[in-house]
């Protein structure tokens, strides 16, 4: 599962109305499609919006769309054998979202994707994917290429959590998102990070940050 996909980093609009250009220029970035090809992914891209504290899916569901956040944060967590909430993915603006193990395998998911902002998304029903998929090469690749970097992207967050201390994932974290991290909850931030709420707080007061 993950999944927090960043798969390019691409500039920022600071308005909504822009932020489909936003995707249409990610997109464009993976130098693969053809104005075409873009255009057919555009076109089966459904805007949804979620308010503060609604849930993209819930567990036990099973998730049958991507979706490309416009705006907003998202976190994806799971309850632990302890039954505690542990946060183990953020989404920030401009990155890919869904529970990605149960999307590939059409099964119910273990986890659950909740908006901690109103959250704007565009999603792509997993039919709609398969067609794009199996009508343009260029789209298969990008779906080679999506499961990749989710791979890739999980493996960095374990080894994360196994090699780096707590001071550098945050610094990691802070470095690639400073604008959206005021924004998370502490107890969510902390969760992400597998320290405690005092540890953070005792990072965040530091002056290196």
């Amino acid at each position: 599962g993950r999944i927090y996909l960043e798969i390019i980093r691409v500039m920022s609009f600071s308005s909504a109305e822009h932020m489909d250009h936003t995707l249409h220029h990610l997109l464009a970035s993976f130098g693969e499609f053809s104005a075409e090809d873009i255009d057919a992914g555009m076109k089966v891209m459904i805007p949804k919006t979620f308010q503060k504290d609604d849930y993209l899916i819930q567990a036990g569901a099973t998730c049958d769309w991507i979706g490309f956040v416009r705006s907003g944060i998202v976190r994806n967590y799971y309850i632990s054998s302890k039954d505690e909430e542990v946060t183990y993915c953020l989404t920030f603006p401009h990155q890919f979202v869904t529970a990605y193990s149960s999307f590939l395998q059409n099964e119910p998911t273990f986890e659950t994707i909740h908006a901690m902002t109103e959250v704007d998304i565009f999603v792509i029903y997993r039919d709609l994917y398969q067609e794009l998929i199996h009508s343009s090469p260029a789209w298969l690749r990008f779906s080679k290429f999506f499961a990749e970097q989710s791979y890739v992207l999980m493996e960095n967050r374990l080894l994360a959590l196994q090699m780096k201390s707590a001071e550098d994932r945050y610094k990691d974290l802070l470095a690639h998102n400073p604008e959206y991290i005021q924004q998370v909850p502490l107890k969510y931030l902390a969760s992400y990070l597998g320290i405690s709420q005092r540890h953070l707080s005792r990072l965040r007061s530091k002056k290196a940050f």
